[in-house]
Formats: structure tokens, C-alpha cells, sequence
């Protein structure tokens, strides 16, 4: 049996490859290995072709339809040809290979949301061991007050306090104006709106004034107390107070949170002032409720107990916004991405729990009938 060669054929023209002798499915390597020798060939000789079966018509149909245009196949016989082109047509038409889309499984998603509240959870975690270390070195504080600190005390008490002032007295009579403005724009409909100012009162002194002075505060400290605390943890200043005997907890940390439990009530009281002034601003305006009459309907129908029970909340807020904003930046590694990633959890983190531990409080207070 000959094998397919070029050399017993007549000079054929270039870039035309000539096949000899049989090609069917025994001298099928053969003939595949003498196509693979001459990957460029324009057009295929058969006209020294003996034998030709249906595999080897297969090889000689895939591999002249495989350039993408279909190589020219000359001097096949009658028989041969006939053969060629029935499988040719047999031969499935091609199609274009489609980039595979990312292939997710229903698990990857689940296992996303698992890790993710791992994470939180692992996070809360920490920061209510951390909040022990701190309850404990407060203890020890309040058995040797010596220990404290009062000039960073003070120090912290006007940056995350005083400081704050003004945008939280602005915060307070913008919410307070929205406030009487809609609820005017409602009431109005059933001639109600002299109950404009039981609706700004209550809506301010009880939820709206001390939840959103704790939102200013938390994205405003406890960033600022990641961001410091996380510099020196990076500068390596922490581990020299260990080094030297000092606790960071009583010399960081303690002051920053004070300084937020006695500042937060003084900022949520002028939040509620301003949304108060703010409101009847709006209620004089809009309605034609004179400052004297929104006042005396103010104190008639307003109890006091509103505004302790926002109040009650702020130092409940402010610890957590103290402590988590500490955490966070002890958390923090020696590189500013950690320190940039710490900072934003911590305002994320101190917000969400802010939310909600005044979503519990609310509860608790419906329960008691407060």
C-alpha cells in the first residue's frame, strides 16, 4: 500500500498539495500526518488518489473546509468526487465559538451572604469585648480617679463636642422646618393643622432630634478617633506605651468616650432646641401659627417625658459610637489602606448600630407604655 507522498506525483503547482496511493481509514494517519506537514497548502491534488473511503473523505472534507474558506480539491475521479461532496454535505456547519458567560452557581451567592455575616458578626464581636475592656478600665477609673486623664478629657469634650455645635443646631432647624412643612402640607387636608406643633414635638424631642445628632456624631468622631488612633497603631506609637508600662485603653480610649457620653446629650438638647425654632419658624410661615401660640400649645400638650426619653438615649449612643470608632483603629495594621478601610467601617458600623439600638429602644418604650 503506498503512502500518501508528493515525490511520485507529477510537479504540481506551488502551494498545491498531491495525494497518492490509498486514503482510507488504514492509511488514515498517514495521510493526516502528510496534511499536518503542509498547514499552508492553497489546493489539494487527488488525481493519484487509487482508494478513497468514507474516512478518508471525512479527513479530506474537514480538513479543506477547516481555512475557514474551502480549498479547492482537484483531480479526484468521478467516484471519489461523488463521495467528497456527499460528505462534505454531511459535514455539520460551522459555528462560532461563544465566549462562555462566568458560570455562577446557585451556592456562590449563599456563600457570599454567609461570609459577609460572618464578618459583622465577627466584627460585633470584637467590639463588645472591646466594650468590656473599656467598662473595666472605667471601673478602675472611678476607684482611682487620679487615673484620669482631665486634659484630654476636656481636649476631646470641645473637638467632639463644642466643636459640633453649629452643625448640629443646623441639622436640627432644617429637620424641624421639613418637618412642620410636611406635616402642614397633610394635616391641611383634614383641616387639622393646629396639630402641627404636637407633630414637631414630639417627632423631634423623642426620636428625630437625638437619632440624627448620634448620625452627625457617629460620622463625624468616631471617624476622627479611627483616624487617630489608627495613625499611631501605624507609627508604632501604641506598642511603645506597652513598652513603657502605660495602657493604651486608659490613656486613648477612655477620654474619647467620656468626652462623647457627656458631650452627646448637650448636642442632641440643642438639635431638639433648633428643630423646635426651626419648626415654628415654618408653622408662623406656611400656617399663620404665631411664635406666641405655637409655644403655649407646645407646653399644654407637650410632656416632658418626650424629651428625657430622647435624651435618655444619647449616652447609650455615644458609647457606641466611642467605642466602636476606638476599635475600629486599633484594628488598623501598618499600611493607609487599612487605616482608610477601618474608617469607613467604623462610621458604618457605629450608624448601623445606632439604628439599631434606637429601633430596641422604641420597643422597650412601647412595651413600658413610656
Amino acid at each position: 500500500m503506498a503512502s500518501p507522498s508528493a515525490a511520485d506525483t507529477p510537479p504540481a503547482p506551488r502551494g498545491t498539495a498531491a495525494l497518492t496511493g490509498p486514503v482510507t481509514l488504514a492509511t488514515l494517519p498517514e495521510v493526516r500526518a502528510f496534511l499536518d506537514e503542509r498547514p499552508g497548502f492553497s489546493a489539494l491534488d487527488l488525481s493519484a488518489v487509487t482508494a478513497l473511503d468514507t474516512a478518508g473523505a471525512w479527513l479530506i472534507a474537514t480538513r479543506t473546509a477547516a481555512k475557514g474558506t474551502q480549498v479547492p480539491v482537484t483531480g479526484a475521479s468521478a467516484a471519489h468526487g461523488l463521495l467528497l461532496q456527499t460528505v462534505t454535505d454531511a459535514l455539520p456547519a460551522p459555528q462560532k465559538r461563544r465566549r462562555r458567560p462566568v458560570h455562577h452557581r446557585a451556592g456562590d451567592e449563599l456563600a457570599w451572604i454567609g461570609a459577609a455575616v460572618s464578618g459583622y458578626g465577627a466584627v460585633i464581636g470584637g467590639s463588645l469585648g472591646f466594650l468590656g475592656l473599656v467598662i473595666a478600665r472605667l471601673g478602675n477609673t472611678i476607684l482611682h480617679p487620679s487615673r484620669l486623664r482631665l486634659t484630654a478629657l476636656v481636649h476631646h469634650m470641645q473637638q467632639a463636642g463644642l466643636n459640633a455645635l453649629p452643625i448640629v443646631a443646623l441639622m436640627g432647624f432644617l429637620i424641624g422646618i421639613v418637618l412642620a412643612f410636611q406635616g402642614a402640607t397633610q394635616l391641611k387636608q383634614f383641616g387639622a393643622e393646629v396639630f402641627v406643633v404636637n407633630l414637631i414635638a414630639v417627632s423631634i424631642l423623642r426620636e428625630l432630634g437625638i437619632l440624627l445628632t448620634a448620625i452627625i456624631v457617629a460620622g463625624r468622631s468616631a471617624s476622627a478617633f479611627t483616624a487617630a488612633i489608627g495613625s499611631m497603631k501605624m507609627r508604632e506609637e501604641i506598642d511603645a506605651m506597652r513598652v513603657l508600662g502605660l495602657d493604651p485603653i486608659e490613656l486613648l480610649v477612655l477620654p474619647r468616650v467620656l468626652a462623647l457620653v457627656l458631650m452627646l446629650p448637650l448636642l442632641g438638647f440643642v438639635a431638639n432646641m433648633a428643630g423646635l425654632v426651626g419648626g415654628g419658624l415654618m408653622a408662623w410661615v406656611d400656617l399663620g401659627i404665631s411664635p406666641g401660640m405655637f409655644r403655649t400649645q407646645l407646653l399644654m400638650d407637650t410632656d416632658v417625658s418626650h424629651l428625657l426619653v430622647g435624651l435618655s438615649k444619647a449616652p447609650v449612643f455615644a458609647l457606641i459610637i466611642g467605642v466602636v470608632g476606638c476599635h475600629q483603629g486599633m484594628q488598623v495594621k501598618g499600611d493607609t489602606e487599612s487605616l482608610g478601610s477601618r474608617t469607613s467601617s467604623s462610621v458604618v458600623i457605629a450608624i448601623f448600630l445606632v439604628i439599631v439600638v434606637d429601633a430596641l429602644f422604641s420597643i422597650f418604650f412601647a412595651i413600658w407604655g413610656v
